[in-house]
């Protein structure tokens, strides 16, 4: 803008006049200025605000997390209902590994089978007079002894 007095200025006005001020054509440069710039912190707090909200699906996801659906649920409820505590949670579990207390069950289990297996094994097998087995035996071993003598 220029520091002359046209015909387009008003008489009452002074000889300077700011920038920021709009013209007599309508056009207001600081509201342009202000309008462009809030449109831009807008989407940049939006966009630092999704990837903050994002962090503890991130972490779940390069651990390879078991729990990565539960995590993303509580990031998603605590973005839509804006309640922090959903995220606090999310990155707590997260964080921190859980227990694994199925894998040692499940072993408990397995042995338990194997021994259930082997005792029923033992139940079908033939009982033998524990006199006349050592007596089988020796025959035995002194009929092997005869042909590889």
């Amino acid at each position: 803008m220029s520091t002359d007095i046209t015909v387009t200025t008003h008489a009452m006005a002074t000889g300077y006049m700011p920038g920021y001020l709009p013209g007599p054509d309508g056009g207001d440069p600081l509201f342009t200025g202000v309008t462009i710039g809030l449109i831009v912190i807008v989407l940049i707090v939006g966009s630092l605000y999704f990837s903050l909200h994002a962090v503890p699906e991130k972490m779940a996801h390069a651990d390879n997390h078991a729990q990565m659906q539960v995590i993303g649920i509580l990031v998603l409820l605590a973005m839509f209902t804006h309640n922090n505590m959903f995220w606090v949670v999310a990155l707590l579990v997260a964080a921190f590994r859980m227990p694994d207390f199925l894998s040692p069950l499940q072993s408990i289990a397995r042995s338990m089978e194997s021994l259930n297996k082997r005792e029923q094994e033992a139940m079908q097998a033939p009982v033998q007079d524990p006199v006349q087995a050592p007596a089988q035996d020796t025959v035995q071993q002194q009929a092997e002894g005869e042909t590889h003598a």
